[in-house]
């Protein structure tokens, strides 16, 4: 298959579709248009007909979209050929939170081990997974072919740890601590501030209250 190459965002939203239509499909719904896979996410059905289209997918006027035709194509799109093995450096409340969700989600991303600097941590089981000390970084990423890092480690140790996942070989990073890294233009970076999103819905709350 020829591999597309789309907008950040626009992989944004097919991973959310791919997850609204997988609930879809397993409570009997076979077709659906894109109003209501709009409806689903506060767009519109312009956008979401838009990014179908860059996929080049289509409907029919009568039906809308076939789901499970849709969401062997998405897959195809948005899935590896081979498992991509994670990494969790961080095993506080929000990395075991993360990593006891994400839990067999996806059989191609995989959690293959975890890493943290507390001794009561260390060599622990936590969702399958092992905690490995942070000292070993190096040697298990490549042990494991880790191809990603999600950080969730205080804010002053993120920018060690991006640098010590980068070292390591590592090519995409998704940074959950409330400090913003930098890496360098072949590292995929993503980065998520919990604060700032809070912020925003709290502004949002605020001004409607007026």
């Amino acid at each position: 298959m020829r591999v597309i190459k789309l907008p950040e965002k626009t992989v944004e939203r097919l991973s959310k579709y791919r997850r609204a239509l997988l609930v879809a499909y397993e409570n009997g719904k076979h077709y659906i248009f894109s109003h209501e896979i709009a409806s689903m996410f506060h767009i519109t059905p312009v956008q979401v007909r838009r990014d179908l289209m860059l996929i080049s997918h289509s409907g029919t006027l009568q039906k809308g979209y076939d789901v499970k035709e849709l969401i062997n194509l998405l897959s195809k799109i948005l899935d590896t050929d081979n498992d991509v093995n994670v990494a969790i450096i961080g095993l506080g409340n929000l990395g075991r939170a993360i990593m006891g969700y994400f839990a067999g989600k996806r059989p191609k991303l995989k959690i293959v081990a975890a890493f943290d600097v507390n001794p009561d941590k260390i060599d622990k089981v936590y969702a399958g997974v092992k905690c490995y000390h942070f000292d070993k970084i190096t040697e298990i990423i490549k042990k494991e072919s880790i191809e990603i890092g999600i950080i969730t480690v205080p804010a002053e140790e993120a920018p060690k740890v991006a640098e010590k996942l980068v070292l390591a070989g590592i090519k995409g990073i998704l940074n959950y601590s409330p400090c913003s890294i930098s890496v360098s233009p072949n590292i995929y970076l993503e980065e998520y501030d919990m604060i700032t999103s809070l912020e925003k819905v709290a502004y949002f709350v605020k001004h409607h209250a007026k």
